[in-house]
């Protein structure tokens, strides 16, 4: 017998529960509500276990998107996410077990937490402790690791001792003396600029952030997943002046953005070599890297901007908005901006990336979801495809991780429909990053999830070839010999994808037809669709005033 589920006579105190219910209900009483993943032997029973109390499972096609929707749930929820991971029978250890593998060794080089609970009467405390783990200081993933032979196993109903749920993190406040010192230096800068990062859209500090930038009449530049925070078509955000707003700023305040490569760690060319760096951040760890601050603000990033405001209440200040810097940052705005609408309004077919995003962000729900990866795709569509709501941009991030895509988006309709029914997802992929997942499209139409997949189609991974090239290039040899390896096969129909498992798809090559195919997309609210949207190949972005990274000879 299984649960609470007793046969006529038996006796109350001999209830018996599996190794699997003993799962399902530690994480609902640590108040996780969404799980993702792939059933096999031996985790099947634990998703059906889940579901039978309330906990919603969706099933994915592949194992790395499952860990991205989780993580992006756990980013729009509050509540990490925590692996749990299905290993080989205890008894047969060091035997060559079916997949045996020292999972929970492998797991702490990348997670917070790892462990394998030594019983089935351990689980629940060790769930507890991975949930807590991964939501306290500097949120992150947790591992736990199941024994095979745990799952089915049956123990006492009466020896099992759940833990309650877990508090939520304690909030942290940085040194009342390092607070005025970051005020005096906010004071003092004749050219100031305020980061928004990825930590604070996490820690909900947009209220404060925006009071502040408000008040003290700063500029603010969000990065890629700190858009929103504050509203992109905000007067005060320089996102248009990007390299010249982290170039000229003489006092930077980073709030829960890191010195990485996304900003170009802090270093020359791309910022003054004087500079001066206030970072608040929950990480003490992070606090240093790459550039030592003028000042460190170690806590809660929404605490520690509340703290900066109570100095700017006690003594007001504003920074004058027609400064000879406001002045420097809104020319270059309005010079990048009128080159971005320059190349959006070009005739010429196939289009190009900024004629398709100036289409799209005409009719852009202020409400939706923004899921992005690629490298063109991805770079120009978050300087023309706005935010105007905290935690609604979703892309690569970090670590440029490609194949995030769908994951993301299916983690942010399935939380969308259950906190506002009718807000969309739009989901936009550059056509070699929609191949790193593009199987989860079933696991969209499956659940009828509220998405709209955009294929920014340049037949290849930064660049490709248009047909006719493609097809007198193979009269030379064959593919594996002559194809650039950056190409893609040309005029793939990827809308095929979509239709095939019954949602809608549409294949697009002018402006009129994307906005058609757009329009009927986001009025259905029946089905999903995917717009397979063809670009000029060689499109590329604007000239750029810094080259990349990593330069290339290609």
């Amino acid at each position: 017998m299984s649960g609470n589920n007793l046969a006529e006579g038996s006796n109350p105190s001999e209830a018996q529960m599996s190794g699997a219910e003993v799962i399902a209900q530690s994480l609902k009483t640590q108040d996780v509500n969404y799980m993702f993943g792939i059933v096999g032997i031996p985790v099947t029973e634990i998703a059906l276990a889940t579901q039978k109390l309330g906990i919603r499972y969706v099933g994915m096609r592949n194992e790395q998107a499952a860990c991205y929707a989780a993580s992006a749930v756990g980013y729009l929820t509050g509540r990490p996410l925590i692996v749990i991971g299905g290993s080989s029978e205890r008894s047969q250890e060091t035997m060559g077990a079916f997949q045996e593998f020292p999972q929970v060794e492998a797991c702490r080089l990348y997670s917070k937490f790892s462990a394998r609970p030594d019983s089935i009467e351990a689980i629940p405390s060790v769930i507890e402790k991975a949930v807590r783990s991964s939501i306290y200081g500097r949120p992150g993933a947790c591992y736990v690791d199941i024994p095979a032979d745990f799952v089915n196993l049956q123990v006492n109903v009466n020896s099992i001792k759940y833990m309650e749920c877990c508090l939520p993190p304690p909030i942290c406040m940085a040194e009342t003396s390092a607070v005025y010192v970051a005020a005096s230096l906010l004071r003092n800068a004749k050219q100031p600029l305020l980061i928004i990062g990825k930590g604070a859209a996490y820690a909900h500090a947009e209220h404060s952030i925006r009071k502040l930038v408000e008040q003290c009449k700063l500029p603010f530049l969000p990065t890629p997943m700190g858009k929103g925070v504050i509203p992109d078509n905000h007067p005060n955000c320089v996102g248009a002046a990007r390299s010249r707003a982290l170039q000229l700023a003489d006092v930077i305040v980073l709030f829960g953005a890191r010195l990485n490569w996304i900003l170009h760690f802090g270093l020359p060319p791309r910022y003054q070599p004087d500079v001066k760096f206030i970072q608040v951040d929950i990480c003490a760890e992070e606090l240093g890297n790459n550039v030592r601050p003028a000042v460190a603000l170690l806590g809660d990033i929404n605490a520690v901007t509340q703290q900066l405001l109570e100095q700017f209440d006690k003594i007001p200040w504003q920074y004058p908005p027609e400064s000879k810097w406001w002045k420097i940052l809104r020319e270059k705005m309005k010079s990048n901006e009128a080159a971005s609408k320059e190349l959006a309004s070009q005739k010429s077919l196939p289009m190009n990336y900024y004629t398709v995003f100036y289409h799209v962000q005409e009719q852009l729900p202020r409400d939706c979801f923004v899921v992005s990866e690629g490298a063109n795709t991805m770079d120009i569509g978050r300087t023309v495809l706005q935010n105007c709501l905290p935690r609604h941009r979703l892309d690569a991030g970090t670590f440029g991780t490609m194949g995030v895509g769908l994951g993301f988006a299916i983690a942010a309709a399935v939380v969308a429909k259950d906190r506002n029914p009718g807000q969309r997802v739009i989901c936009v992929e550059g056509d070699s990053a929609f191949g790193f997942s593009g199987m989860e499209v079933e696991t969209i139409c499956r659940y009828n999830l509220p998405i709209v997949l955009l294929v920014v189609n340049n037949n290849g991974i930064y660049q490709g070839l248009d047909i006719d090239t493609w097809k007198d290039m193979l009269k030379s040899g064959d593919a594996t010999t002559v194809a650039p390896p950056v190409c893609l096969l040309p005029h793939s129909h990827y809308e095929h994808v979509m239709t095939a498992f019954g949602g809608k798809g549409y294949f697009v090559q002018t402006p009129e037809e994307l906005q058609k195919s757009l329009r009927q997309s986001l009025a259905d609210m029946t089905k999903p669709s995917l717009i397979n949207i063809m670009i000029e190949p060689q499109a590329m972005r604007k000239a750029q005033d810094f080259h990349w990274l990593t330069r290339s000879k290609i």
